[in-house]
């Protein structure tokens, strides 16, 4: 990051903070939306690479907590196994093969991510994938999310509806979100690395995000046994579109 005067980093560090906390509040809400979220807003003033290298520390943490329990992680993980092996190549193939997200077309990408995400969200269309169309679906289906993952640092076209497509219940599908998430987390670290886009000075302010993501978090799980997800999440797609739409206009006519 450039040098800023003391009162400009103030300011950054608190709309920071802000943002993974609206971000944690809508995960603790509908399960999701952490790195998406955080990544289109803090994308509006520094580059995809900056967002995506302070997204790791608090997307890892809370992504690790949603893995469990326990009892169902290896019977849930063997049925997404392919899909990770996927996430694995295509994120550090994206990596190697486009470099860190930088530029007006990183931001374009992440925008139309953000896009497509929220209106497959809004058409509440259900796919369905069998066990046996999953052994080769799975695998595209985690090289492409690696590709989005590695231009964009958003983890969840096309992992989710993909997820949701396999049949698990509530728990288990928030259980294998955790797990595709936390892949694409460690995955997307190495990659940044790899290509000089994480440098050791911004673990620091990933460290200090932790905790306005878990607050928010908590917050959310709160909010969700007193509110409408069904609305709450139709409002929060919404939203995601728009500035979606935002961010890829603005970064095209730069």
């Amino acid at each position: 990051m450039t040098a800023m005067q003391p009162t400009d980093t103030m300011i950054f560090w608190a709309a920071a903070t802000a943002v993974y906390l609206l971000a944690g509040v809508i995960k603790g809400v509908v399960g999701l939306g952490l790195p998406t979220v955080s990544m289109g807003l803090l994308a509006l003033w520094m580059s995809p690479a900056q967002a995506a290298a302070l997204l790791i520390v608090p997307s890892l943490v809370t992504n690790i907590w949603q893995t469990g329990p326990r009892a169902t992680f290896m019977p849930v993980l063997k049925r997404i196994g392919g899909m990770q092996v996927g996430v694995v190549a295509g994120t550090l193939g994206g990596a190697l093969w486009l470099g860190v997200p930088a530029g007006a077309w990183a931001t374009v990408a992440l925008g139309v991510a953000l896009i497509v995400y929220a209106v497959w969200g809004l058409t509440g269309r259900q796919l369905h994938v069998t066990d046996a169309q999953a052994r080769w679906v799975g695998p595209l289906v985690g090289i492409v999310t690696g590709l989005v993952t590695a231009v964009t640092g958003v983890f969840a076209v096309p992992a989710v509806p993909y997820l949701q497509a396999l049949g698990f219940q509530r728990d288990s599908l928030i259980q294998a979100m955790g797990i595709s998430f936390t892949t694409s987390t460690v995955v997307l670290a190495i990659g940044l690395a790899g290509n000089g886009g994480y440098p050791m000075s911004v673990i620091g302010g990933s460290v200090a995000m932790l905790a306005p993501a878990i607050g928010g978090m908590v917050l959310g799980t709160w909010l969700r046994k007193r509110l409408s997800v069904a609305v709450f999440r139709r409002c929060f797609l919404i939203g995601l579109a728009l500035l979606g739409l935002y961010m890829a206009v603005r970064a095209a006519g730069a």
